[in-house]
């Protein structure tokens, strides 16, 4: 079982294996590591940074349903998928996805219709309808951990952490959790936000100021106008780093995907995507809990069910390892489009559970 079950009545505590416990432990000391030589270190508390949302919520994910109710393991007719309604789109499309009428508990219809069908056909489904839906397991053991990290840019000498401008463009929580690191080590961050799709991390104050510290600036921008394209343009590249979590053509449909801006020396570029930004799954939308389903970050039940073991728990360990690849990166001199996918970083933990070797980032870091 690559994770423990979460211990009744102790909101937030999980029980990790010590190979897994002893990965995270690691990601952390890189990144204490990386910062020691800053106006700031950064101490990180990996179980706090996974468990910290389930805290200030008070819940936690009950079995097959997420801490938020927003995604569901449901048993389809060959295994396990996870799908997420998450979106008001996502309410919207379900007639479709089920082709019928959807009772006022979405959820049973959802139940019953995935029950009579293979587990990929109804993953292809949701996809077809930018859903985020995905198979248990889909990340197999044997498929490489989808990070690399490919020059783009030319090198420069490792700067001062208080001299790196970053454009912070994600929302929730793993960019922006990449981001508070850098932050806490003395960089300026500078979070860019549309006008019309605020942070879905607003909803939960504590969570928000958690993720975002007060020295932070926010530029909110309207990506619907030329201006407000040209403003996140020269925000872009503007900046010594770039975190963005979005599919790659989004940003190129604005105009500002990393071969659109001009080169700039040392530029580091951190893309966070659900799949990876390459091959079939590079449109594929994820969250935190579809996707650490799709890279098996599961518990298990005494008959062997999946059920969730965290809250979107692919989110906080992919922003531990993405401010890890940052810092790895700028220590060599930066250039670096980093391609980070949740449910490859997620995928990364669950091995790490299925074997007794101590933990290291090696495997998710090219040589």
């Amino acid at each position: 079982m690559p994770v423990g079950p979460i211990h009744p009545g102790s909101v937030g505590e999980l029980t990790w294996s010590d190979s897994q416990a002893a990965l995270l432990q690691t990601v952390a000391d890189e990144i204490d590591g990386a910062t020691a030589p800053a106006r700031r270190a950064v101490h990180l508390d990996w179980r706090h940074e996974l468990a910290v949302r389930g805290r200030l919520l008070g819940r936690l994910p009950s079995g097959r349903s997420s801490a938020s109710d927003a995604c569901r393991i449901l048993r389809s007719a060959d295994g396990w998928i996870a799908i997420s309604v998450a979106r008001p789109w996502d309410v919207e499309v379900l007639p479709a996805l089920v082709e019928g009428p959807v009772s006022d508990d979405h959820w049973m219809t959802l139940g019953c219709w995935v029950a009579g069908r293979p587990g990929a056909d109804v993953v292809r489904r949701a996809r077809l309808l930018d859903m985020a839906a995905a198979e248990l397991d889909l990340v197999a053991p044997d498929t490489p951990i989808p990070l690399s990290a490919t020059r783009r840019w030319p090198s420069r000498d490792a700067p001062d952490m208080s001299e790196l401008r970053v454009v912070d463009l994600s929302s929730l929580w793993a960019g922006p959790l990449a981001a508070r690191v850098l932050s806490d080590a003395g960089a300026t961050v500078t979070k860019v936000e549309s006008v019309s799709r605020p942070d879905g991390a607003r909803e939960t104050p504590d969570f928000y100021r958690h993720l975002h510290p007060a020295d932070q600036s926010t530029v909110v921008v309207d990506l619907s106008s030329a201006r407000g394209r040209d403003q996140l343009h020269g925000l872009v590249e503007a900046a010594d780093v770039v975190i963005e979590a979005s599919r790659p053509r989004a940003l190129e449909q604005l105009g500002s995907g990393p071969e659109q801006v001009r080169p700039k020396p040392g530029r580091v570029w951190l893309s966070i995507t659900g799949y990876g930004r390459h091959g079939p799954g590079a449109n594929w939308i994820a969250f935190g809990d579809d996707a650490a389903v799709a890279g098996g970050l599961t518990a298990r039940t005494d008959v062997g069910e999946p059920i969730f073991c965290a809250d979107a728990v692919a989110d906080p360990v992919t922003g531990l390892f993405g401010a890890a690849a940052v810092l790895r990166s700028l220590a060599a001199g930066g250039g670096h489009l980093i391609d980070l996918a949740l449910a490859g970083a997620a995928a990364a933990v669950a091995r790490a559970g299925a074997c007794a070797s101590s933990g290291t980032l090696e495997p998710i870091w090219p040589s």
